[in-house]
């Protein structure tokens, strides 16, 4: 029983330390595009992509699909942790429900100060 408690506390920290993974990699996505793409030549390039290799228009767009599709498997893994430890607290165990609300606690109290350092220094 103790065994299970405590996986389903790690599980809950790693829950919260996802969530905050997902929004440093947004972060760094858009911090990796260009600041301004002017409208026109992506119009242009859209049109001229299928005589040519790849423009610096459409490497951008390549990077950003990358960094969305890795996002959305981040996504996938918090939405499964998340329904694990949601079939957890169902089996309405007083230890399993504590052990939860501890991961929870903990996970945020670790991973949040993480966040807030990391973009701080991307600022600067």
């Amino acid at each position: 029983m103790a065994l299970s408690v405590v996986v389903i506390l790690l599980l809950a920290v790693l829950y919260e330390s996802i969530k905050v993974g997902k929004v440093k990699l947004f972060h760094h996505a858009l911090e990796s595009l260009p600041a301004r793409i002017n409208k026109q030549l992506i119009e242009e390039t859209d049109q001229e992509s299928a005589d040519s290799d790849l423009p610096p228009v459409c490497r951008t767009h390549l990077r950003w699909f990358l960094c969305h599709f890795g996002q959305s498997l981040i996504h996938v893994a918090q939405v499964i942790i998340g329904y694990f430890m949601m079939l957890a607290v169902m089996s309405y165990n007083t230890w399993i429900f504590l052990g939860v609300v501890l991961g929870s606690a903990v996970g945020y109290y670790l991973a949040y100060p993480l966040l807030n350092s990391s973009l701080e220094m991307c600022r600067h």
